[in-house]
């Protein structure tokens, strides 16, 4: 079961996998319901953001996603010819998610925010890998904006504080940020359903 998810989501399988339509849509909906919340309940969502860096029961729930994921990924993935490390491997990420749970606390959540969108990036650039829409480069450049942020988000948490406080210091910046988000997701959505 667990290998067929695997091969659905990376294209392992003969048959194909998840498709561009789907994700688009999918990701398009994700952006544009967050963001209108966001709009709506600016108040709630700034004091969350500003609160977000330093909450360790956050980093706690994120991180452990994370480590599921990597073990599922770890566990069904072809390894080549380090095939028979895999469960050195997964004891690593197990006890390397034990470590950083006990030992590195600051900015838990951050770091590990930053793991899941590594994570997340993967099915999103594999489902637009070599499919022949020009639209579907809208999927792509947003895989590639939350792997760039999430490798900055694992190595200087401190930015996402930092950029935070920037973004919520004065209106006009966090309503061009929501509406942003707003607006991409609508092209992205439309773009799904027209043309994948």
């Amino acid at each position: 079961m667990f290998g067929d998810l695997y091969d659905y989501l990376y294209h392992q399988s003969p048959t194909g996998g998840i498709p561009l339509k789907g994700t688009g849509i999918v990701v398009a909906l994700m952006l544009i319901v967050s963001h209108v919340w966001a709009l709506k309940n600016s108040a709630k969502t700034q004091a969350f953001l500003k609160a977000f860096p330093r909450a360790y029961h956050w980093g706690a729930i994120l991180l452990t996603i994370d480590m599921l994921w990597s073990v599922f990924a770890l566990a069904n993935m072809d390894m080549g010819e380090f095939f028979d490390k895999r469960r050195l491997f997964i004891m690593i990420t197990i006890g390397g998610y034990v470590a950083v749970l006990m030992y590195v606390k600051e900015f838990l959540a951050v770091r590990a925010l930053g793991a899941l969108m590594l994570l997340v990036a993967s099915p999103v650039l594999t489902a637009a890998f070599l499919q022949p829409q020009t639209s579907r480069l809208l999927l792509p450049i947003l895989a590639y904006v939350w792997i760039i942020a999430g490798m900055y988000f694992i190595g200087m948490p401190f930015l996402m504080r930092d950029g935070v406080d920037w973004l919520i210091a004065k209106p006009q910046r966090w309503n061009l940020a929501v509406w942003s988000g707003i607006a991409y997701g609508a092209v992205l959505l439309a773009a799904a359903i027209l043309f994948y």
